[in-house]
């Protein structure tokens, strides 16, 4: 894992050779590279690992979510990667026997992390879809980063607006993994509740997944060691 660089910049793109050359270009400036699920459904094994040749830490991001059994082979599948991601995640919602079979699967080769809420989801989102209503998305992350804790799983996905809860119900060795994050000059695209690089940090998010606002940049590796050096500097 890497200590001194928290940033984990998200290669959201289905173009190969663009996500080749950010992966070089950033190599020096930031710490980790997310690949999701528009990158690895067009291009599957042969594109992760043409990223991850690139030398950086992988999260791999696809949230897995189904019955216990299907999770766990698709699990075993994904540490089959060469190299093997250093995080890959699931749905903290897919419920205890499903984490607790995936982490099995891995059996401690990865960190395995649980996406909490979505961070474009508002309170009224939730409450829509038919979370107790009694409870805000903060309560709501905070019961699911417990049950991942309990299920042996290394940390969460979480908004830096539900730290504060997660860091009570889990204690501050729990992995924070924190997307939604924008400089201070930075549009919030489809996330509602976001934060800055400094704020997330400050909160106590251990690992930031920028996108956007590094990828889409004139110059990304410019903008992946401004954020760097406004953490490292303040």
């Amino acid at each position: 894992m890497s200590e001194t660089n928290p940033i984990c910049v998200a290669l959201d793109t289905p173009d190969i050779d663009r996500a080749r050359a950010l992966a070089r270009q950033l190599k020096p400036h930031v710490g980790y590279m997310k690949i999701g699920m528009e990158f690895f459904y067009a291009h599957g094994n042969r594109g992760y690992e043409a990223v991850a040749a690139e030398g950086l830490p992988i999260f791999l991001d696809l949230k897995l979510h189904d019955i216990p059994n299907t999770v766990a082979e698709g699990m075993r599948s994904l540490m089959r990667l060469q190299p093997s991601p250093a995080i890959i995640n699931l749905h903290a919602s897919g419920g205890m026997a499903m984490m607790q079979a995936a982490a099995k699967a891995v059996g401690g080769r990865a960190k395995l992390i649980a996406v909490t809420l979505l961070t474009s989801l508002s309170n009224d989102d939730i409450w829509a879809a038919g979370f107790n209503a009694k409870l805000d998305t903060g309560a709501h992350a905070a019961v699911l980063a417990k049950l991942a804790k309990a299920a042996g799983l290394d940390g969460v996905v979480c908004s830096s607006h539900d730290l504060a809860g997660i860091r009570a119900a889990t204690g501050p060795e729990f992995l924070t993994v924190v997307p939604g994050i924008r400089p201070a000059e930075g549009a919030s695209h489809d996330q509602k509740r976001i934060a800055t690089p400094k704020s997330a940090m400050a909160a106590g998010a251990h690992i930031l997944v920028i996108g956007r606002a590094i990828t889409g940049a004139v110059d990304p590796a410019v903008a992946a060691q401004k954020i760097l050096d406004e953490l490292r500097h303040g």
